[in-house]
């Protein structure tokens, strides 16, 4: 497996995002609605990983929405759902 290099969130606008390969659509649609309960909830954050032209990259921050195609973090800053490779929290 690649290594993926840990940047900062304020970095994300940097990289051109790249499709990931996903086995279970719904069970990463579930980890990404608790993602965003507990950052709106609890303030927590979430690691999220997401594939790019460099390489998987990874960034702890907090989720502050999901839509059917984004993933929305600090700033208005969008990533695809389709880049996105694993949400642990």
């Amino acid at each position: 497996m690649e290594k993926v290099e840990l940047i900062e969130k304020e970095d994300v606008k940097k990289y051109k995002f790249l499709d990931a390969y996903k086995e279970d659509v719904e069970l990463q649609t579930e980890k990404l609605n608790g993602a965003v309960r507990l950052g709106n909830e609890f303030k927590s954050k979430a690691y999220i990983t997401f594939q790019t032209e460099q390489g998987p990259k990874k960034i702890e921050t907090t989720v502050w929405s999901v839509t059917d195609k984004f993933l929305q973090i600090k700033n208005g800053v969008l990533i695809p759902l389709d880049s996105l490779i694993n949400v642990q929290y």
